[in-house]
C-alpha cells in the first residue's frame, strides 16, 4: 500500500535541505538563538549575584532593648550591609532609602524587646512584631530577592535566637508612595504575570505581520501577478503603503485571538492565587500606564511594527517563491525572541555593559522597554526608545520604497543555487 514511500521521503529530503535558506533559518538558527538566550541568562543571574552581595538594609530601632540590639546585631553577622538610621517620621525614612541605596526599610517597634521575651499573655504567645517596608523597582525575576533573604533571616533567627516567634508585617513602596499592608512580593509576582504577556503578544504581533507581508509579495511573484499590479496607473509607494497596512490588520487580528487564547490559559494558573492577592488592582497601586504612557506605548508599538513589515517586504523580494521568503524571514527572528525572552524575565539594569548596549540596539526590544518604562513614569525612556525606532524605521521604509520604485522587485533574486551550480560544473 505504501511502496515506494521511502524513496519519496528521501527525494522530499533531499529537495528541501538542498535549499541553503531552509537549512539555515530552520535549524541552524535555533542552534545559536537558545545559547545566545542562555548565555544572557546566564550572565544576568551572575549580576544579580553581584546585586544581592551589594544589597544593603536600613534599620529604624525604636527600642533600646538587648533583643532589638540582638536581633540588628543578628542581621549584620549575616553578610548584609545594615544600616541604622533617626529619623522623625516613617515617610522621612522612607525618603532616606535613595541615598543609602537600599531595598528594605525594617522598623523595630518600641515594644519589640518586651514581646519577643514575654512568654504568655492570657493564653497566647505574644511575640515581636517588625515591619518590613520594600521599593518595588519595575518588575523582574529577582525583583522580590530581598524580601525572600529577609524571610529567610527571620525563620532562622525565631530558630536560633528568639525565645518567642518574629511575625513581619510587610508593605510596600511604589514610587515614593507607601502601600501598608501589600506584600511586595505579591506585587512582584502580579507584574511579572503582565511583563510575560506583553512580550508574547509582541512577538507573535511581529512574526505574524512579517510573515503575511512576505508571503504576500512572494506570492504575487511566483503567481506572476506582481507585474500587473505595478503597471496599474497607482503610485508604487501606494502600493507599498496598501500591503503595510493589510499586514498590519490582519496581523493585529491574529495576535488578539492569540492573546485571548492566551489569557484563558494563563487563568488556569491565576486561579490558584489566593482571592486577597487578585483584589490587588494594578492601577489603584500607581503600576499601571497613564493615558500618555499608553500613547507612547501604541507608538512604540507601531513603529515598531512598520520597520518589520518594511524589512519583511524587502527580504520577500530577494525569494523566488513563498517557501523560500519564509525561510528568509526566519533570520529575523533571533531580533525579535532573544530580547523578547530576556526582558520577560529580566530587568535590563541586571545586564552586564556591553549586553545591555546590544539589546537597546535591537530595535524590536524598545516596545518592551517601553510597556516597562512607562509603568513606572518613565515617558524619557519610553520618548528616546521611540525616537531610535522611527529612525531605523525611516530608514528601512527608505529603502523598501526605493526597491518598489524600480524595476528590481521584480528581477533581485538570492542566486545560491546558481552559484552551486557554477561551483559543481569547475
Amino acid at each position: 500500500m505504501l511502496k515506494g514511500l521511502g524513496n519519496l521521503v528521501l527525494k522530499e529530503l533531499k529537495e528541501l535541505m538542498r535549499d541553503p535558506k531552509i537549512l539555515i533559518g530552520m535549524i541552524l538558527m535555533p542552534l545559536i538563538i537558545f545559547p545566545i538566550i542562555g548565555g544572557i541568562v546566564g550572565a544576568s543571574m551572575e549580576a544579580a549575584k553581584e546585586k544581592l552581595a551589594e544589597m544593603s538594609i536600613m534599620v529604624w530601632n525604636h527600642d533600646n532593648g538587648s533583643y532589638a540590639r540582638n536581633f540588628t546585631r543578628y542581621l549584620s553577622n549575616s553578610g548584609i550591609k545594615i544600616h541604622e538610621i533617626e529619623a522623625s517620621t516613617l515617610e522621612e525614612a522612607v525618603s532616606l532609602m535613595l541615598n543609602y541605596n537600599a531595598t528594605l526599610l525594617i522598623v523595630i517597634p518600641e515594644d519589640f524587646s518586651k514581646n519577643i521575651s514575654n512568654v504568655l499573655e492570657g493564653n497566647a504567645l505574644v511575640g515581636a512584631e517588625v515591619e518590613v517596608f520594600g521599593v518595588f523597582g519595575g518588575g523582574g525575576v529577582f525583583e522580590e530577592i530581598g524580601v525572600s533573604v529577609i524571610d529567610s533571616l527571620i525563620e532562622s533567627y525565631n530558630r536560633r535566637k528568639a525565645p518567642n516567634p518574629i511575625r513581619l508585617r510587610k508593605s510596600t513602596v511604589v514610587k515614593g508612595e507607601i502601600l501598608f499592608g501589600v506584600d511586595p512580593s505579591m506585587v512582584a509576582g502580579l507584574m511579572m504575570m503582565q511583563s510575560i504577556m506583553l512580550p508574547i503578544m509582541i512577538m507573535m504581533l511581529l512574526t505574524f505581520a512579517m510573515q503575511i507581508a512576505a508571503t504576500s509579495v512572494a506570492m504575487e511573484k511566483e503567481e506572476k501577478t506582481l507585474e500587473t499590479l505595478l503597471t496599474l496607473p497607482i503610485g508604487r509607494f501606494t502600493i507599498l503603503a496598501g500591503k503595510l497596512a493589510g499586514s498590519i490588520i490582519v496581523a493585529a487580528v491574529g495576535a488578539l485571538a492569540y492573546l485571548v487564547g492566551f489569557s484563558f490559559y494563563m487563568g488556569s494558573f491565576i486561579g490558584a492565587i489566593p482571592t486577597e492577592e487578585l483584589n490587588l488592582d494594578l492601577a489603584s497601586l500607581g503600576l499601571a500606564p497613564s493615558a500618555l504612557g499608553y500613547v507612547l506605548l501604541g507608538t512604540s508599538l507601531f513603529v515598531s511594527l512598520l520597520s518589520a513589515l518594511a524589512l519583511a517586504i524587502i527580504l520577500s523580494a530577494f525569494a523566488e517563491n513563498v517557501r523560500s521568503a519564509q525561510s528568509l524571514i526566519g533570520f529575523i527572528y533571533p531580533l525579535i525572541f532573544v530580547p523578547s525572552f530576556v526582558l520577560m524575565y529580566l530587568d535590563i539594569s541586571l545586564l552586564p555593559f556591553p549586553l545591555r548596549i546590544l539589546i537597546l540596539a535591537i530595535p524590536y526590544s524598545h516596545p518592551i522597554l517601553t510597556s516597562k518604562a512607562v509603568i513606572m513614569g518613565d515617558h524619557l525612556t519610553a520618548v528616546l526608545g521611540i525616537l531610535y525606532v522611527s529612525a531605523f524605521t525611516v530608514a528601512i521604509l527608505y529603502v523598501a520604497a526605493k526597491l518598489f520604485a524600480t524595476e528590481k522587485i521584480l528581477t533581485v533574486k538570492l542566486r545560491m543555487k546558481s552559484f552551486r551550480r557554477k561551483k559543481k560544473t569547475k
